[in-house]
């Protein structure tokens, strides 16, 4: 772009010139009750606004959200669009100042941003023409937040995204303490699509080959369709990499499954980081998607093992990755991929006010009687 040179997409805005203030969270809400997500200033469920890292150590925050709307690296575009769509999903939910008193989950009866700081750190910028300078700018945002002992929520974004965000948690953890819990209909360890070897289909190769993360302590739920190829299962097999394909499922039900990958999630790494593609969902349930494939999990199966995940085992951040708003009619995709998120936030608050125990739900709500504990008629 003519009088437009170097590195100015990532050229940090000069804040020398700006009002004074204190370090910490910004509240963007006027209102105290008219706060969802249809109104105000758009950030993740309308809760504050963080800038700086010392925003967040300022205030305490234990989960930062950021987008990362990056979408070169499949040959679709749309996912670019994904961080806005997941911030803005929910229609009925009051976020903002309202929400720690009133948000509710009812499979536990927490209440989850009473217990949980929550804040949105904004965006990563990207580079439209440059994926590995995006993926360099991605992760240097990522590992600000985590730098601080905040967990990070990256929404994507494509899911080349796993590298950066991957390689932020290895460099604040140690390279083979972090494991990662990845879910999606594809396995995404290609050596390279068309040559290239940074793609939404290579991520997990690359982050085992360059040493970050070990291959024993990476697990996929929900694989499935017409890949991997035989080379690359050869592959994954020479690493360790625990593998659980729908055919899994289907033979044995997702319960046994998510018993077996949550066992393997607490025999490996120290820290654990959780990838969740939107399309490991059946289309019925997220079809704004880019590679939507049939036959995959149902929410009912995935809310349960995210939010067990981040109470029964040591989970230090998430991403939510692959939704493409403009394939998503009904807002369908984008309500579904906040609600994976907000299980990983309640899970996170069971685990902080001690509630670890395997599969955890309140007995008023599930059926027990709340004094003997049994099933009642």
């Amino acid at each position: 772009m003519a009088g437009i040179e170097g590195d100015v997409w990532k050229q940090e805005y000069d804040r020398s010139k700006d009002p004074k203030r204190e370090p910490g969270p910004i509240e963007l809400n006027r209102y105290v009750i008219n706060s969802h997500a249809h109104t105000g200033i758009a950030s993740f469920m309308n809760f504050p606004v963080c800038i700086t890292p010392d925003d967040l150590k300022a205030g305490e925050v234990d989960v930062a959200v950021i987008g990362a709307p990056l979408d070169m690296s499949f040959g679709q575009r749309g996912t670019a669009y994904g961080p806005r769509a997941l911030r803005t999903a929910d229609r009925y939910i009051p976020g903002g100042p309202l929400a720690p008193a009133v948000v509710t989950h009812t499979h536990v009866m927490i209440k989850p941003f009473e217990v949980l700081k929550c804040v949105d750190y904004g965006d990563a910028n990207v580079d439209p023409f440059d994926i590995e300078a995006s993926h360099d700018e991605i992760h240097k945002r990522v590992r600000e937040i985590v730098d601080t002992g905040a967990f990070p929520i990256v929404l994507g974004g494509d899911h080349s995204l796993m590298r950066p965000d991957g390689m932020a948690m290895a460099d604040v953890y140690g390279k083979g303490n972090v494991g990662i819990i990845h879910f999606d209909a594809h396995y995404d360890a290609s050596d390279n699509h068309f040559g290239h070897n940074i793609t939404h289909g290579t991520p997990v190769r690359r982050l085992i080959d360059d040493g970050f993360i070990d291959g024993r302590n990476f697990i996929q739920v929900g694989l499935r369709g017409w890949s991997p190829w035989e080379e690359d299962v050869e592959w994954m097999r020479e690493k360790g990499i625990h593998s659980h394909y729908m055919a899994e499922v289907e033979q044995d039900g997702f319960e046994k499954v998510m018993e077996r990958a949550i066992k393997e999630a607490t025999d490996g790494a120290e820290y654990l980081y959780i990838s969740f593609d939107i399309d490991s969902l059946d289309p019925a349930y997220a079809p704004g998607t880019g590679t939507p494939e049939p036959g995959g999990l149902t929410t009912r199966e995935a809310f349960p093992i995210v939010r067990r995940l981040c109470a029964e085992t040591n989970v230090v951040g998430l991403e939510l990755v692959e939704v493409a708003p403009g394939w998503d009619p009904g807002y369908t995709t984008a309500l579904n991929g906040l609600r994976v998120i907000q299980e990983a936030i309640t899970g996170m608050a069971m685990r902080k006010e001690g509630i670890t125990e395997a599969h955890y739900l309140d007995k008023r709500t599930s059926g027990q009687d709340p004094v003997s504990g049994k099933q009642t008629d």
